[in-house]
């Protein structure tokens, strides 16, 4: 009976400490870029979100137009633009991936919260200095 008593208290030890290595404590800076913003052609809008440590953006609206061939190369709600990006600090996420739903590419990336409502996300290959900065306007 007393092993028992043994095994059951380290159990729950084992248990707890695991639930607290799990959660990862998140920062309200880096919880900033979480919501809705618009592209910069406003033609589409990216919900940004976190999952665990790691940030994420998905298209949640597109703007509709009549031409067949827009809706060719239209881009699908739910396709799953911004991957794996890590808050670095001081209004810096990067480490994650930045992919081009039109073209399938994926490339790296990096964002920076420029203030409250403007976002710049850099795509690039290699180094960020060979890459492109898109400007996403907070909606929500």
């Amino acid at each position: 009976m007393k092993n028992l008593k043994i095994i059951l208290i380290i159990s729950f030890l084992i248990i707890s400490f695991s639930s607290k290595i799990n959660s990862t404590p998140v920062s309200d800076e880096a919880e900033k870029i979480v919501g809705i913003w618009f592209t910069d052609d406003k033609t589409s809008k990216i919900q940004i979100y976190r999952n665990e440590s790691q940030y994420f953006g998905k298209i949640i609206w597109i703007a509709t137009k009549e031409s067949k061939e827009d809706l060719k190369i239209k881009p699908k709600i739910g396709y799953q633009i911004f991957r794996k990006f890590t808050f670095e600090g001081k209004n810096v996420w990067s480490g994650g991936q930045v992919s081009d739903p039109r073209s399938g590419m994926t490339v790296s990336g990096k964002m920076t919260l420029k203030d409250e409502n403007t976002l710049n996300v850099r795509g690039f290959l290699g180094a960020p200095i060979f890459g492109k900065t898109v400007i996403l306007m907070r909606v929500e």
